[in-house]
């Protein structure tokens, strides 16, 4: 339907990153919860210069978003569509959810649906995959709940404090998710 925003939902709205967003973003990689659920390199405060060079050098192969909750104008995360394959419509996408007041309220299931809707309406990719540590219970409970199907594992991935960590491979047909859409 045009003349609806696509990216835009009831709670938070998928916007480009400015300049002035950066200083949000470096205070989300000073928590370590945050870095040690996003990456599996160490948990190290970036630069504000590598956020920077990050929201400007997106070209045909990758879209980055803002999440913008709509009630505080306020930015609470991004979702990263990367590493498209146009000839075979696959993409990675990732989500993080800065800033601890901003999790567990709703804002990560709507920012997936828009990203979702955006990569396989606007986009006209077919797949979509992640990876996801197994520690991160909220993220897997996130992706099953939206559609994301397991499909494999990377055993003992990572070691964090001493344990080694399983991350899974998760994907979603554009079929699979509008078939969510209509439940």
């Amino acid at each position: 339907m045009i003349g609806y925003n696509l990216l835009k939902g009831m709670k938070v709205q998928l916007v480009r990153f400015k300049e002035e967003d950066v200083p949000t973003i470096v205070s989300w990689y000073e928590d370590q919860e945050f870095l040690r659920n996003l990456d599996t390199l160490p948990a190290f405060p970036k630069h504000p210069s590598v956020f920077k060079e990050w929201i400007e050098q997106k070209n045909e192969k990758g879209f980055v978003f803002g999440i913008k909750e709509l009630e505080t104008n306020q930015l609470v995360g991004f979702v990263d569509i990367d590493s498209i394959i146009w000839p075979h419509r696959n993409a990675w996408l990732a989500i993080a959810i800065g800033g601890i007041g901003n999790r567990n309220r709703g804002l990560g299931y709507e920012a997936m649906q828009l990203a979702l809707e955006y990569a396989f309406k606007e986009l006209n990719l077919y797949r979509i995959q992640l990876t996801v540590f197994e520690y991160n219970e909220r993220a897997i409970a996130l992706y099953e709940k939206i559609g994301f199907v397991h499909e494999g594992t990377s055993r003992e991935f990572l070691e964090r404090d001493g344990k080694r960590y399983d991350m899974y491979s998760y994907g979603i047909l554009k079929h699979e998710w509008e078939a969510q859409q209509s439940e």
